[in-house]
């Protein structure tokens, strides 16, 4: 049963199940690259009431990596960047084939090595890690059709459901949140034996 995995890269969240996708589906899923801030209920990183509401949120996502036996989480500074060009390049990875592994090693410059995604430098980094050359890189950033491709996809996801990263649709249902993969694999499973949906 064909599945997608919705993400951004500005997203902690969508990077601890960008980590997990692979092992947890029972299935292929389409890495579907879409702008969270245009979706109607992201999390918003900045919308903390106090410093030690901020720290408890960072502590209980740092705790979860630790869980999946991930690096240490380090937080890119500033938190939280604007992952435009990022998101773009993901968008350009994904018109050449190279979306699942360059999606893993721009998360992991962000949230492994702590760098923000905002720095074209990091960008790059992660892009020759799956060779992807700098300038292609950067051309394609700037091509209209890849920022059109990226707004029509975050567009086809709103008007499916989602609202938030990270999130799984399958057969036109949407999970979404923490526990959107387990949610989605157990769907998948039940429909995959003929059961009736829950």
């Amino acid at each position: 049963m064909p599945a997608a995995f919705y993400f951004d890269l500005a997203s902690p969240l969508a990077y601890l199940a960008a980590e997990q996708v692979l092992q947890v589906l029972p299935g292929p899923a389409e890495w579907q690259p879409v702008l969270a801030r245009k979706l109607a209920g992201p999390e918003n990183f900045e919308a903390y009431r106090c410093a030690e509401e901020r720290d408890i949120a960072r502590a209980q996502i740092e705790r979860r990596a630790e869980e999946l036996g991930l690096q240490t989480l380090r937080w890119p500074e500033p938190f939280p960047f604007d992952s435009g060009l990022a998101m773009r390049v993901a968008t350009y990875a994904r018109s050449i084939g190279r979306t699942v592994p360059f999606v893993q090693a721009a998360f992991r410059q962000a949230f492994a090595g702590g760098h923000s995604l905002e720095n074209p430098d990091f960008v790059l980094i992660a892009a020759a890690a799956c060779e992807m050359h700098p300038t292609a890189v950067l051309r394609g950033a700037e091509m209209r059709s890849i920022a059109e491709q990226l707004s029509a996809c975050t567009n086809a996801a709103a008007e499916l459901g989602v609202s938030d990263v990270p999130a799984v649709s399958v057969a036109g249902r949407v999970f979404q949140g923490e526990r959107a993969l387990e949610d989605a694999r157990a769907y998948m499973q039940t429909e995959s034996v003929g059961s009736t949906p829950r």
